[in-house]
């Protein structure tokens, strides 16, 4: 018995599911290499150190720390090395790897610029600012946590700055906002000089420098909890709005065609970054490249689709600071980098690379 022909519009809808259902193949089949490389990563990065500890082990600790039914670890001192020491700053590294990636997409996608980066809204200078003021004054002598507070709450006040300025400008607009954290940046940047210049020992010096050059050293449970909620909920935010930033990438009069009110929007995206980038920075100092890189490298595998390509770079990101972390702790050992130098000497010149591959794309 012969079948009938499909229809036109009927082919249309056939292959329309079609080639949906190969998309969601395609982003399931993404998420899940990139999380279990994470996986992976995490595990093998946590049983790296002077003291060496199989990773099945390291795996062990972790399920029974869980409450899984894995069996008894006998030794204390794994424990409280994997548990107290390493754990909560590869947790750390995972977390704001994750948010830096994100925001570095989403900020391309605002900007309809592969070189924008979380940097550009003035969040990494604040952050800057309050840190060095709280190293100069001795404040966080008082409890550890208020140099990430410190650091998060200038940040928080910073991007309040640029956003108002920028506001209240007759011309309210992505390139006036840039304008403005740039003039902000600088004069930011000049305070913190000042700050250096003026330091009073050798050592004040050093601890103002070595959180600038951002760093994951002598983390604890308790920056993993300061920085977990805002990087998830800024996070899931940017995720949820995946359809509107492709829209923004066709202009702005093609996404108000298609029902999306831009600037709310727009701001509402700024300020998610800014949300995370502060919450990452707060915790870790200053780190590059994160954002820049991680975005565009994995454009060019699974394409320009924010709703694949955010949730892609949240995974990527956490991998990449994870192994630049686990990098600088055992390079160079008994001495230890820190992980901005390190994700600087491995982005650089990956960037760079990327831009010479894809130097059409670039109107420099």
């Amino acid at each position: 018995m012969s079948t009938l022909p499909l229809s036109p519009a009927s082919a249309a809808v056939t292959d329309a599911r079609a080639r949906a259902l190969a998309a969601r193949g395609r982003f399931l089949a993404s998420m899940g290499v990139l999380a279990i490389v994470l996986f992976i990563v995490t595990i093998v990065a946590t049983a790296l150190g002077p003291v060496s500890i199989a990773p099945l082990r390291v795996w062990n600790i972790i399920a029974a720390e869980l409450g899984l039914p894995i069996g008894s670890v006998d030794s204390q001192r794994d424990v409280a090395v994997v548990m107290q020491l390493r754990l909560p700053r590869i947790l750390l590294a995972a977390i704001c790897g994750a948010a830096l990636a994100v925001a570095g997409a989403a900020l391309q996608a605002v900007f309809r610029n592969p070189l924008a980066e979380p940097g550009v809204t003035g969040v990494s200078s604040g952050a800057s600012l309050g840190a060095v003021a709280v190293l100069y004054w001795n404040l966080d002598a008082w409890h550890p946590l208020v140099l990430p507070l410190g650091a998060f709450f200038a940040a928080a006040a910073t991007v309040a700055v640029v956003y108002g300025i920028a506001a209240g400008t007759n011309r309210s607009s992505v390139a006036t906002l840039v304008l403005v954290g740039l003039a902000i940046n600088a004069f930011l940047s000049g305070i913190v000089s000042a700050f250096v210049a003026n330091a009073r020992n050798e050592q004040e010096i050093r601890s103002i420098i070595f959180w600038l050059q951002g760093g994951l050293e002598a983390r604890t449970w308790e920056h993993v909890r300061l920085a977990l909620a805002p990087v998830l909920v800024g996070v899931a935010g940017l995720i949820a709005v995946g359809r509107d930033l492709n829209l923004l990438l066709l202009g702005d009069d093609l996404a108000t065609s298609a029902g999306v009110a831009v600037r709310p929007v727009r701001w509402l995206i700024l300020g998610l970054c800014a949300l995370v980038t502060g919450a990452a920075v707060a915790v870790t100092g200053v780190i590059s490249f994160v954002g820049l890189v991680i975005p565009h490298a994995l454009r060019l595998v699974i394409g320009t689709d924010s709703r694949v390509l955010l949730p892609a770079s949240a995974l990527a990101g956490a991998s990449f600071l994870v192994i630049c972390d686990t990098i600088a702790r055992m390079a160079f050992q008994p001495v230890t980098l820190q992980v901005g130098v390190v994700t600087s000497l491995i982005g650089g010149p990956l960037f760079l690379a990327l831009v010479i591959r894809t130097r059409k794309e670039f109107a420099l």
